[in-house]
């Protein structure tokens, strides 16, 4: 039996395309061939930072290249992040990122970015609850105690943040919300200079990430209450939010990894790799849990799904909250 031939027609299509994937293909395979930088869009020394951090070092080792972290802080993390939306596609420029990422295109009128568009998901890295700290000064011990010093002076206490739209503003603004009280916000280019703040005693409450956990274990800063759905492994005795004077009342974030859109799939897929093995190693994993983080690396698929349900609500809270844009 005589077996047909591709015409000439197709024969010049299949040639052309299988010579124009060798060198993207040649590409992937010889990547990474230069200093990998990951920015991180908050200011050093703060959550985001952390973490950034200890993924840099596994990727390094795992990609034999060097991993440099850039910090560029402001505007609730809009700044760092739209530097990578416009960056190359090559694998060189990645983003470290809070949930803030989603939370912005919400709570800002212009956003210099679209989390769905403009990113390739790479991988998710942890997920934390917040600490509810208030400075020794301030004379509450306990939540139903901080509902009521707010509800006796409207607007007077205030909260630090890491910036506007992040979780530590979004996780006041929803205890404000739902606890009939209002606060002033005060917004920080990080976690960095707003955990000063509260310690010296300029701000009286933050919801800070798990760099307030020594400040609460040295008696510099007070603990009322954390807010996950559960007790933080951390501190057993310190009860949730929820169940110390505001029921219902949960505030969580998530850190993630990602790429500028159009970075060819087969570097997202093996720097998502590299990431799952780095912080699933005994030594990084070790290091979370001090912090109290959870390891979340996943599929860039999955980080997708994420960030699409995130998105919608966000969008959804911060219509019902009230919450003025910025």
């Amino acid at each position: 039996m005589k077996t047909r031939q591709p015409s000439s027609s197709l024969r010049s299509v299949l040639t052309a395309t299988v010579a124009a994937l060798l060198p993207a293909l040649a590409w992937a395979q010889a990547y990474p061939s230069k200093p990998i930088r990951i920015v991180a869009p908050f200011a050093a020394g703060g959550g985001v930072d952390f973490v950034a951090r200890i993924v840099g070092q596994k990727l390094s080792a795992g990609l034999g290249q060097s991993v440099i972290i850039d910090n560029r802080p402001g505007a609730g993390g809009n700044i760092g992040t739209e530097l990578v939306a416009k960056a190359a596609a090559d694998g060189y420029t990645l983003l470290a990122v809070s949930n803030s990422f989603t939370v912005n295109p919400s709570l800002y009128r212009k956003v210099p970015y679209d989390p769905i568009k403009d990113f390739e998901p790479v991988s998710a890295l942890t997920s934390y609850m917040l600490f509810l700290v208030v400075h020794p000064s301030l004379p509450v011990r306990s939540v139903k105690a901080l509902i009521a010093l707010a509800k006796a002076q409207p607007g007077h206490l205030n909260y630090a943040s890491s910036g506007s739209g992040t979780t530590t503003h979004i996780a006041g603004e929803l205890f404000s919300y739902m606890a009939g009280v209002r606060m002033t916000h005060i917004p920080y280019k990080g976690s960095g200079p707003a955990l000063p703040a509260v310690i010296g005693g300029q701000v009286a409450l933050h919801f800070g990430s798990t760099t307030v956990v020594p400040h609460i274990k040295t008696g510099k800063l007070i603990l009322l209450g954390v807010t996950g759905a559960k007790r933080s492994p951390a501190f057993p005795d310190a009860p949730t939010v929820a169940e110390s004077g505001l029921p219902g009342y949960e505030a969580t974030g998530w850190n993630a990894l990602f790429a500028p859109a159009g970075t060819p799939v087969a570097i997202v897929k093996r720097i998502s790799e590299e990431v799952g093995k780095g912080l699933s190693q005994a030594d990084a994993l070790e290091i979370l849990e001090k912090q109290d983080l959870q390891q979340e690396a996943g599929t860039p698929e999955a980080l997708a799904a994420l960030v699409r349900t995130e998105v919608t609500k966000w969008a959804k809270v911060i219509k019902a909250a009230g919450i003025p844009q910025q």
